[in-house]
């Protein structure tokens, strides 16, 4: 079998997008900006809609998931339909002999969750949830410098993500049997936050406000974590949060403005003395990122699945499937204090 070259590039890794919501659309922009990766096939269960969505983007059309991801050409298939359907694309692909990203939540459940894990392994394929907040080199920052002590000993941390949706009743957002929920669809990043710079939760509470078809449109939790820690986090589908995150800590505060799509993040030290009524904050130190952020942040975590790939991995040590299993268990315990279920 030839070899490449030494100084020969690697090949291109070949997506294809399953499904083409708004999401698989900010997806494809990202993956075009991805030097080593290539859009060769959109599927969708309407052939004008993969038409549509290949004339802008690229790539071949497919009017079916199944004609998508029996594409020879598809290495890796992106997962970006509803919740509720991930599991039975995944397990598609992945008969298919594709690899899988798929949109986060992984899936509604733990039990579900563990199962397209388990094919995952089954099939011998890459798998990776589609958290592009483990991925975004600027949380990578944050958490490399908290777990390494530089700025103290985290004792609180509150993140907060909300905004309102505007959509009818039939939207996804809004139905149960597609897995509508504030804390799937928002709650997840405050808790994959906080489980990144502390841990694994030891001990969560929440309550939330329902909606009459009994799904949760806000929420709030509180954390127990390794160490004392402690993590108050919030979602809504209802208002508008300020999508900041804070981390405090014995030596002063860490504050990421806008932690879903962060562009900065600041340590403000406090001198040793201070109190409630006289508190003297040095000097803020800028956290510096190691990598540029790709278009919205999809491009990062696109340009780790290429990496795995390239060196033989089944899982991203970014997204561990661990990892992903632990919040799914989170996000079911969530959900069983607050009364939410579905089917």
């Amino acid at each position: 079998m030839t070899q490449p070259a030494v100084n020969e590039p690697a090949a291109p890794t070949r997506w294809g997008i399953l499904a083409t919501g708004k999401i698989a659309h900010t997806f494809a922009r990202d993956l075009a900006l991805v030097p080593d990766a290539e859009l060769v096939a959109v599927g969708s269960r309407r052939g004008e809609a993969a038409e549509a969505f290949a004339a802008e983007h690229g790539g071949r059309p497919h009017a079916s998931y199944e004609a998508l991801v029996a594409d020879p050409d598809v290495e890796v298939v992106y997962v970006a339909s509803p919740h509720a359907l991930h599991l039975e694309h995944a397990r598609m692909a992945f008969e298919a002999g594709k690899h899988v990203l798929c949109e986060k939540p992984l899936t509604l459940t733990t039990a579900d969750a563990e199962e397209m894990v388990r094919l995952a392994r089954q099939h011998d394929r890459f798998l990776m949830e589609a958290m592009w907040t483990a991925c975004h080199p600027l949380v990578r920052a944050v958490v490399d410098e908290v777990r390494a002590g530089r700025f103290g000993t985290p004792r609180h941390l509150h993140a907060e993500l909300g905004f309102r949706v505007d959509a009818g009743p039939d939207d996804r957002m809004f139905d149960p049997a597609l897995g509508a929920s504030a804390l799937l669809d928002m709650g997840i990043y405050p808790l994959t936050f906080a489980h990144l710079v502390l841990g694994e939760a030891e001990q969560l509470s929440a309550t939330a406000a329902l909606s009459d078809r009994g799904i949760d449109l806000d929420v709030a939790v509180s954390g127990r974590y390794p160490g004392g820690a402690l993590a108050t986090m919030t979602a809504s589908m209802t208002s508008w949060s300020s999508r900041a995150a804070a981390i405090a800590t014995d030596l002063g505060r860490i504050d990421v403005p806008d932690f879903h799509h962060p562009t900065t993040a600041t340590f403000t030290p406090y001198a040793d003395g201070s109190t409630n009524d006289d508190d003297v904050r040095r000097q803020p130190v800028e956290i510096v990122a190691a990598d540029p952020v790709v278009g919205r942040g999809y491009g990062n975590e696109i340009a780790e699945v290429g990496r795995c790939l390239r060196a033989g991995l089944r899982e991203s040590p970014w997204v561990p499937h661990d990892q992903t299993l632990t919040l799914m268990r989170q996000m079911d315990t969530i959900r069983a204090q607050v009364g939410v279920a579905f089917g």
